[in-house]
């Protein structure tokens, strides 16, 4: 781990930059606004290759979350949002910034184009002080610490300089095994993740990858792909570890996922008894884990805080411990949320204004 310099004055408000202003970074500046975070954590600059006028337009008009809730306007070198400016730099490489003149406390790396511990480390050298990576690392090592928020996130060190926080679909599945595990162990897991098309997908069929199925076109196929669900389990759950496998399934929407539970228990349990349990687990953790028993589709939980909402019209147990359970997730929105739940909870161990908020 690196060291950590000094942190900002106790009535500052936290400085992050965000590197990559795709989907997840475009989200978490947004939610940033839509929660009145942004008195809290201050976006002071944005690195994207992208323009200016381009980034500005997909911040104010976004086709799958709505017209952004105030002004997104292009400045000299910046971005103008609700009237503050966020500096912005076009760099395609980690060292081409000066992440240490802009005085930021944390990056939050949303490009998704590193996941080596080498990759991270470029931005440390560079003269970032802490990296929050919005993804999982290629292994364990890769990074100091793994968030999931809701179950983890106190654990965080100090003086920890990268930290991930998981996939979207870690933060769905992990809150929910780990209740599982506890109150009537765990045997074996299959997860399958039904999961809306994302930007390495074409619109039609193309070069776009070396994993032949996404060469076709996201919106006329379901495309079976690889996923490191099951190593991301382990990690996070390691009693687990050699129980789990998953896969995971491409569908033709814009946004939010899904994730088909099967799992042998240690013990006969009914689908009522389950129910109640998972029930029970929302109740604990309000804006993490939702739950309900209306008759749903996906766009139901577009926009969707939660990192995961239980649906418990479609539990089903078939003897000998086996249940099957149907878990929803805006794997946008939530993982994006998640991401600024991470961002406080890290910066409350070391960050004096965060540390007055965290008390």
């Amino acid at each position: 781990m690196n060291r950590i310099p000094p942190a900002f004055p106790a009535h500052a408000p936290l400085r992050i930059a965000i590197n990559g202003y795709g989907r997840i970074g475009r989200c978490v500046l947004r939610a940033l606004h839509e929660l009145g975070l942004n008195d809290l954590i201050e976006v002071v600059a944005i690195n994207e290759p992208s323009d200016l006028a381009t980034m500005a337009y997909l911040s104010q008009f976004d086709s799958t979350h709505g017209i952004f809730p105030g002004t997104v306007q292009a400045g000299e070198a910046c971005l103008r949002v609700n009237g503050r400016e966020i500096a912005v730099t076009h760099e395609t490489r980690p060292e081409a910034v000066d992440w240490a003149a802009m005085g930021i406390d944390l990056l939050l790396e949303c490009s998704g184009r590193y996941g080596s511990r080498a990759q991270f480390q470029r931005f440390i050298d560079a003269g970032c002080p802490r990296l929050l990576v919005s993804h999982p690392g290629e292994s364990a090592e890769d990074v100091d610490y793994t968030i999931v928020y809701g179950v983890n996130q106190n654990g965080v060190p100090a003086d920890a300089a990268i930290v991930s926080n998981a996939s979207c679909t870690t933060n769905a599945s992990i809150p929910v095994l780990a209740a599982l595990d506890q109150e009537y162990g765990v045997r074996h897991v299959f997860l399958t993740t039904l999961h809306s098309v994302m930007n390495d997908q074409p619109l039609i069929d193309g070069y776009h990858h070396n994993d032949l199925r996404r060469t076709r076109s996201a919106m006329q196929s379901i495309v079976p792909v690889a996923t490191g669900l099951a190593q991301g389990v382990e990690r996070l759950l390691p009693q687990l570890r050699g129980k789990v496998q998953a896969k995971a399934i491409r569908v033709p929407i814009l946004n939010v996922s899904a994730i088909d539970l099967m799992l042998q228990l240690t013990c006969d349990v009914s689908a009522a008894q389950l129910n109640t349990t998972l029930h029970e687990l929302s109740v604990r953790s309000p804006g993490l884990v939702g739950y309900s028993n209306h008759p749903h589709a996906s766009i139901d939980f577009n926009h969707n805080p939660n990192s995961v909402v239980i649906d418990g019209s479609q539990t089903r147990t078939n003897g000998d411990g086996f249940a099957n359970l149907f878990l929803w997730f805006d794997n946008e929105w939530g993982f994006a949320n998640r991401m600024l739940d991470a961002t406080q909870a890290w910066a409350a161990k070391f960050h004096p204004a965060a540390q007055a908020v965290a008390d």
